[in-house]
């Protein structure tokens, strides 16, 4: 009974992580869509995105009633028609915090939203999505700075790792690009402006963990609540975006306005065929978030970023046939760098092995005390190191 218990557990998972896998790519795929239609409305594509949190925060207040509705029919008793004895103890209750301490994690994710979706519409979709894998060198920088913490040598290795294959792939996108239609300059435009979202997106990042950890609030509820003001703000500030003229690189639109909110609403009408794309974005990002709080949930968050990395495939591998993107095979070192870069990074795989199967086997003890600070093991004593060094070699004449 046990066993098929946990069979079902691996199977829901397994569905869960590929459900993750498939609604984020189909995201990233379908906003390149929305470009390929010649819809060049970056902030009303972030609206969009925005309204699709916001239906987490639906799903969230839904799942609540029902629990609150299932422990009401579990605790109340009824004689004659009154209710005689109530367990408030396990009682589902909403957190208790100020909602608007997400203000300020949505207006960065309104920012850099739309900061990338500015580059979508200048670059790849497979480049954009692998060069948000830089998210990971400033979320470092800052957790340094803002949240204290300490970054241990790995942690540095695979954020330089990480930087490395974002050189790669930028430069290849530059470098390999033989299509005589596409405009180098927006190339590496759309690639910059990608990056420095990333600034923006860490951030956001930095300060969600240290809302949600604080305050214990449900990611599920985190994320609606920033879809809700985000929304909210990024719809009334498409406004005065309307009477702001910028150069014709960053907008398509007939009059180069910022935001041209009126003549997105137009293309709708007159092709909707935009309108089912906006509706896939929407969906996808939904069920993106829904999907990757409940593999963080019941796995792990590396699970997750070992998702994210396959995700990043997933969209090349799409993206070369839908989108008529060039095959450079110099990117495939850039995504490996990349994906290696995000293992060292997060202590997955090389980390560990590193530790088990290398460090116990070197007989220098300063060479052994540095290089195990170096993987996380820091605060190790001499005696430590040695007696870890001995207890290994044992181990290692009992199995052989």
């Amino acid at each position: 009974m046990a066993r098929n218990e946990e069979g079902s557990d691996y199977i829901f998972l397994l569905i869960v992580a590929t459900f993750m896998v498939a609604t984020g790519s189909l995201n990233t795929l379908s906003a390149k869509w929305v470009d390929q239609l010649d819809f060049d409305h970056p902030v009303f594509q972030t609206i969009c995105m925005f309204f699709g949190e916001f239906c987490c925060l639906i799903v969230y207040l839904i799942m609540h009633f029902i629990r609150k509705r299932q422990w009401k029919m579990r605790n109340q008793f009824h004689e004659g028609g009154a209710v005689f004895d109530l367990d408030l103890e396990d009682e589902p209750k909403l957190p208790r915090f100020n909602p608007f301490i997400f203000l300020p994690p949505a207006c960065c994710d309104m920012l850099g939203t739309s900061i990338m979706y500015v580059g979508l519409n200048l670059t790849t979709a497979s480049s954009f999505q692998m060069l948000r894998g830089s998210v990971i060198i400033f979320t470092g920088l800052l957790s340094t700075a803002f949240l204290r913490a300490r970054l241990r040598g790995f942690k540095w290795l695979g954020m330089g790792l990480v930087a490395l294959g974002l050189l790669v792939v930028g430069l290849s996108d530059i470098e390999f690009d033989t299509n005589p239609n596409d405009d180098l300059n927006a190339i590496i435009t759309g690639n910059l402006l990608i990056v420095i979202a990333q600034i923006v997106v860490a951030i956001q990042m930095v300060s969600e963990q240290k809302f949600v950890l604080e305050y214990d609030v449900p990611p599920l509820l985190a994320v609606g609540l920033e879809g809700f003001f985000g929304m909210i703000i990024l719809s009334f500030l498409s406004l005065p975006m309307y009477f702001i003229h910028v150069p014709a690189t960053f907008s398509k639109n007939p009059d180069h306005r910022l935001e041209d909110i009126f003549y997105a609403f137009k293309q709708i009408n007159e092709k909707p065929i935009v309108l089912l794309a906006l509706f896939f974005v929407i969906i996808s990002i939904a069920f993106f978030n829904f999907a990757g709080v409940t593999v963080t949930k019941h796995l792990s968050a590396t699970t997750r970023m070992v998702l994210d990395s396959v995700r990043t495939f997933v969209i090349w591998a799409f993206s070369i046939p839908l989108f008529g993107e060039n095959f450079i095979p110099v990117q495939l070192i850039g995504f490996a760098l990349l994906t290696l870069g995000m293992f060292v990074y997060n202590d997955l795989l090389f980390g560990p092995w590193f530790r088990r199967e290398i460090l116990p086997r070197i007989h220098n003890e300063r060479i052994a005390l540095c290089l195990a600070s170096f993987c996380g093991l820091g605060g190790l004593t001499e005696s430590d190191n040695n007696r870890y060094n001995r207890e290994r070699f044992e181990r290692i004449e009992e199995e052989e």
